[in-house]
């Protein structure tokens, strides 16, 4: 991240949060990757900084579904006569763009609110989404993670609860199905990836699937172990996700450019499962996580997905770490 060349912390697509314009100025212009992280504290407070100004923007999609983009996670959107339903709340001071971004797709109250997991850019949002009247729906990890203190340990920061209203109120094991502004809706968990809680979002008819974190689009992923992610989870989901999709489907990620496509995800998984496959390798051969790291079993794939927050290194150590 420390070439001219590469993406600076104000670009809209921020793999992670979107940090703007404000940590931009407050980072001198840059942050490396390795700084980014040894000071996580000091980034969740310029990601939330930024995305009190950062702008919306919108992806019109089919079958009146959107996609805004500029606070946190991609945030999928339903309108209809039933009121308007999000897939993930974005962050919280946020609210003044996402709600004029949301009144522009049409003047339908917000009624439902899914979280695919529990971490701030995503969930963030939750409470001035329930107060306007969203009910909220979730794994039932993803509610756990909510209630309580959470320490994520590569940001080396502790996040305290959300309030009572904000946590989800209903939640499920497995499956949970919905029937919305006439789109037949599909929430699943297929195990522990990203993090311990994530699922998958399907809108039938539409032929539209959010995948939450568990696909980050042309960027190294965070997995967060602190609270069950691993690379074979991330693995998972993806065929998962690959099994519910055909060609024609719309494949919404969590971060990087907002819509792709099964030809893409593939692409991400097959990136994943070589890295896994490499450092599994080294660490087989007794490498240490910092000889592993030296060895550079990412090397194939740092030109495209790289080049920005999470460095080769740092992705190293996360598989490492879950492999």
């Amino acid at each position: 991240m420390g070439a001219p060349n590469l993406h600076s912390m104000s670009r809209r697509g921020f793999c992670f949060c979107c940090v703007g314009a404000a940590a931009f100025a407050a980072t001198g212009g840059w942050l490396s990757p390795r700084q980014a992280y040894a000071e996580a504290r000091g980034l969740v407070s310029l990601i939330k900084d930024s995305a009190a100004t950062s702008p919306i923007k919108t992806y019109k999609l089919r079958n009146n579904i959107s996609v805004l983009e500029g606070s946190g996670g991609n945030i999928a959107v339903l309108t209809g006569p039933d009121g308007k339903l999000l897939v993930d709340g974005g962050i919280g001071v946020s609210r003044p763009q996402l709600s004029k971004a949301l009144a522009e797709l049409g003047n339908e109250p917000i009624a439902h609110l899914i979280n695919t997991h529990w971490h701030f850019d995503h969930a963030d949002g939750n409470e001035w989404l329930s107060a306007a009247g969203a009910k909220i729906i979730a794994h039932e990890n993803t509610r756990k993670h909510l209630s309580s203190i959470q320490r994520v340990e590569d940001w080396d920061y502790n996040f305290l609860p959300l309030a009572t209203k904000a946590v989800p109120t209903e939640v499920f094991a497995k499956e949970h199905h919905l029937k919305i502004n006439g789109a037949s809706i599909a929430l699943k968990y297929n195990g522990p990836a990203h993090t311990d809680g994530d699922i998958s979002v399907v809108f039938a008819e539409a032929n539209i699937l959010h995948a939450g974190d568990t696909y980050w689009n042309s960027i190294y992923p965070f997995i967060d172990h602190s609270t069950g992610g691993s690379i074979g989870g991330m693995i998972a989901a993806c065929d998962a996700n690959l099994a519910a999709a055909n060609n024609d489907t719309i494949i919404i990620t969590g971060h990087g450019k907002p819509v792709s496509n099964k030809a893409e995800l593939q692409e991400f998984r097959d990136m994943l499962a070589a890295i896994r496959d490499n450092v599994g390798n080294l660490k087989k051969q007794g490498r240490t996580r910092d000889e592993t790291v030296a060895a550079k079993p990412t090397e194939a794939f740092d030109a495209r997905w790289g080049q920005f927050l999470i460095d080769p290194g740092f992705f190293t150590r996360l598989v490492y770490e879950t492999a």
